[in-house]
Order: C-alpha cells, then sequence, then structure tokens
C-alpha cells in the first residue's frame, strides 16, 4: 500500500484527535470531516439533525436499480471532557494521544478507504455512504447510529463500523447494555446530633456491596460496573442525597433480563420509611447478532486471512448494535491495534496500519460479489 496514503491517514487522524469531541459536544469535528467530504467531491454531503456528517461515493459502471449501497461509519466522540489536554506524542513506531485510537484513526480511515479507491481505480457497482456518527460513547445511547439506521433501514448490502484499535477482531455479535443512575434520598441531619438517622450515603454503599456479591455467569460473559458515585455536602452532615451509575451488560439477554430484574429487586427492598431509592435508565442499547457462517463474517476472515492475519470473532456494544438488534447486516472491524483506549496513555501503532486499511479495501471491494 502506498506509503504516501498511510502518513496521510495517520496525520489526519492526529488532525481529528485535536479537535475536542466530547459526546454531545462533536459539531466542530462533525464540520471538519464534512469539510473533508466536500473536498474530497463526494455527493451529497450533509451534516443531519443529531450531528452525523454524510457523504456519498456514487457506483461506477453498469449498476442495477437493486444494487443497495454500502454504509461505513466511524463515531466522532471521545470519552474525554472538554479541556482535556490532546498532547500526542511519537515514539517510534507508536503515537499516543488520548482518543487517537478510539476513534479519531476510525474516522481517518473513511478517508485512507476512499483515497485507496480511488488510487487503484476500483469501480464499485454500489455507491457507498461513509458517515462520521455521534453519541456511541458513554451516555450517547448510539443516538447517532439509530439516526443512520433510521435513515438508511434495510435498504443497504450492509453496515460495517470502524474502529481504530481492533485490527483482526471481527464484531458480529452485539452485547446488550442496561444503564442506570440510582438514587437515595433521605432527611439527612447532623452527624452528632442526628446521629442514628440513614445517611442516603450509607444506604447506597450497602446496595453497593449486595450488588458486588452477586455472582455473574461467565458464559455467557456478563459484567456489571458502578462507574460514578456522588452525595453529600461534609464530612459532618448525614447526607440527604447519594446516588450511582451503574452499567449492566451481558452476550446472552436472557441473563441481562435476570440481572436487570435482580438489580431493581434490590432497589425496591432498600425502601423503607426515612429512605428512597429510585432508579432511572439512563441508557440502553439492544443485543442482536449474525452467525459466524454469515457472508459478512467470511467476507472478513478471508480480508484478514490475505493480511497474514487470524480473525478472532468476537461481541461488544458497538454502533453495529442497532442495525443487528433490527436483524439487519452489519459488521465491525478494526483499523491498527494500540492499547490503553479511554486513558490518556492511549496509543496506536502505525506499522499494522497498511494491514488494517488494506483489509477494509479488500472487504469494500468483494462485500457486493
Amino acid at each position: 500500500m502506498s506509503s504516501d496514503i498511510l502518513n496521510r491517514v495517520i496525520e489526519l487522524a492526529v488532525q481529528i484527535q485535536q479537535i475536542p469531541a466530547p459526546t454531545f459536544e462533536e459539531t466542530k469535528r462533525a464540520e471538519f470531516v464534512s469539510t473533508l467530504f466536500e473536498h474530497e467531491g463526494l455527493e451529497s454531503v450533509f451534516v443531519d439533525e443529531v450531528g452525523n456528517a454524510f457523504g456519498k461515493l456514487p457506483a461506477v459502471g453498469n449498476r442495477s436499480e437493486n444494487t443497495k449501497p454500502l454504509v461505513i461509519s466511524a463515531h466522532l466522540d471521545t470519552v474525554f471532557p472538554a479541556g482535556t489536554n490532546l498532547e500526542v506524542k511519537r515514539d517510534g513506531e507508536k503515537i499516543l494521544g488520548p482518543g487517537l485510537g478510539d476513534n479519531s484513526l476510525g474516522v481517518a480511515a473513511l478517508m485512507g478507504v476512499l483515497w485507496k479507491l480511488r488510487e487503484r481505480k476500483i469501480d464499485l457497482p454500489g455507491d457507498i455512504w461513509l458517515v462520521a456518527n455521534v453519541g456511541e460513547e458513554g451516555l450517547g445511547n448510539l443516538r447517532g447510529m439509530q439516526a443512520v439506521v433510521e435513515r438508511f433501514g434495510e435498504n443497504v448490502q450492509a453496515y460495517l463500523v470502524l474502529e481504530g484499535l481492533a485490527l483482526g477482531h471481527v464484531y458480529h455479535r452485539a452485547v446488550g447494555v442496561r444503564r442506570y443512575r440510582i438514587t437515595t434520598r433521605t432527611s439527612g441531619g447532623h452527624s452528632w446530633s442526628d446521629y442514628g438517622k440513614p445517611s442516603a450515603i450509607h444506604e447506597l454503599a450497602k446496595l453497593v456491596v449486595q450488588l458486588v456479591s452477586l455472582q455473574l455467569p461467565g458464559h455467557p460473559r456478563t459484567t456489571m460496573n458502578i462507574g460514578k458515585i456522588s452525595g453529600g455536602t461534609s464530612v459532618n452532615v448525614i447526607a440527604s442525597e447519594a446516588s450511582l451509575d451503574l452499567d449492566l451488560r451481558s452476550e446472552g439477554q436472557e441473563f441481562l433480563a435476570e440481572l436487570i430484574s435482580v438489580v431493581e429487586r434490590l432497589i425496591q427492598n432498600a425502601n423503607r420509611s426515612e429512605v428512597r431509592m429510585e432508579a432511572e435508565v439512563i441508557g440502553e442499547r439492544p443485543a442482536g447478532e449474525i452467525g459466524p457462517s454469515h457472508p459478512l463474517v467470511k467476507l472478513a476472515e478471508e480480508c484478514l486471512r490475505e493480511q497474514g492475519l487470524a480473525a478472532i470473532l468476537t461481541a461488544g456494544s458497538t454502533d453495529a448494535n442497532v442495525p443487528l438488534s433490527l436483524g439487519f447486516p452489519a459488521i465491525v472491524l478494526g483499523v491498527s491495534t494500540g492499547g490503553s483506549a479511554h486513558t490518556m496513555q492511549e496509543f496506536i501503532d502505525t506499522k499494522p496500519l497498511a494491514q488494517g486499511l488494506e483489509q477494509l479495501v479488500r472487504f469494500v471491494e468483494w462485500v457486493w460479489k
């Protein structure tokens, strides 16, 4: 693969990474990508009502009216709040920078695929829609991908989702997710004179002990995480309010439903005359899958095999959850390798990028066959 294209993709990934894009604040990054689409001469370039950037590479040559488009997407948003130091450091074949792999490299790869198709003068029988979407991380609740799927529905050859740090992995199963904000309220009081009155923090802590004591199955893999706790006003005040954010996941929809039932029962049982505990659903990601024998999975395996890589078939919580849950063909492929995602030490490896882009180009070239 042309080293010029590889270098352009790397430098573009850094450019994108330098534009802050916390979930719900992706506007500037979407505008940047939309301008790229226009500069590259894509058709029907626009930003939709939720902030997704679209551009179409039209089919060339003979095309049947029934040929469906391929939708290639990569999420714009990051987990890092506004004001985060986005300094990039280069260390040989490694580049470090928060959000660089997840998912600035994925977004840059949209252009890398386009550039490579044009370099090779590959004529495709169907349109390609490139989409840089919002709302994949955190409480974005996949709202960007929901809008994409509402626009195209089942009228696609496939949904191909790009992730920067997952080269070699083929995500064909969507992990179901339910997220809660659990809030406890009491009358509160003074830590000395009102000692004995229930504390919202203490009550919440009791719930935490119960939650982490639950035995979760390894198969299907099921997880639970308390990612945030807040509450109280001072060290000598019996807290009148406290809350936590809870993330529940499972590869098995039935197991997730059972875990949800157990958690909600624990919350309900915590209520009594002086204690009020409530749970608000703050996020939900539907489960779904295509089987390992599905043509998309087999194609992804073949494209990786051609690059000397063995495919790892796996499950995850990604933008592909939306189309997979509706029974639409969808898959997630990685662009390169790296590590420490969602930390300030996040990094990408530049050497495997050639293999990553090549597998994507081959996938796009063969997906209509």
